[in-house]
């Protein structure tokens, strides 16, 4: 089992910028995949960014390359979404994601919802303009 927890979110203005964590525990290993994902009312959850815990490579979604950034601190066992030149079409709850899956370099494969065997609860951001 693995249990993973959000937190950072918060209201901020456009251009702003914002850190999310996300602390696993449980049974968690380095040959592992995290994820970030989220969902605006009324939408489907979208992929956001993914690292591989040990190699630290990433793959950023097409919409917030160029100003969103994801990486890990392994001491920690943390996940991080850095995210700047925040605007309000960024609002949405913020979740992050595991799966036991281990990819030495990360493929489009890794947006897929079905990847990931362990969500948290989420962590709301608000962009306002």
């Amino acid at each position: 089992q693995v249990q993973l927890v959000e937190s950072g979110g918060g209201l901020v203005q456009a251009g702003g910028s914002l850190r999310l964590s996300c602390a696993a525990s449980g049974r968690t290993s380095s040959s592992s995949t995290m994820g970030w994902f989220r969902q605006a009312p009324g939408k489907e959850r979208e992929f956001v960014a993914a690292i591989n815990w040990s190699g630290g490579s990433t793959y950023v979604a097409d919409s917030v390359t160029g100003r969103f950034a994801i990486s890990r601190d392994n001491a920690k066992n943390t996940v991080y979404l850095q995210m700047n030149s925040l605007k309000p079409e960024d609002t949405a709850v913020y979740y992050c994601a595991y799966t036991s899956s281990y990819y030495r370099f990360l493929s489009a494969g890794i947006q897929q919802l079905a990847v990931y065997a362990y969500w948290g609860q989420g962590t709301q951001v608000t962009v306002s303009s």
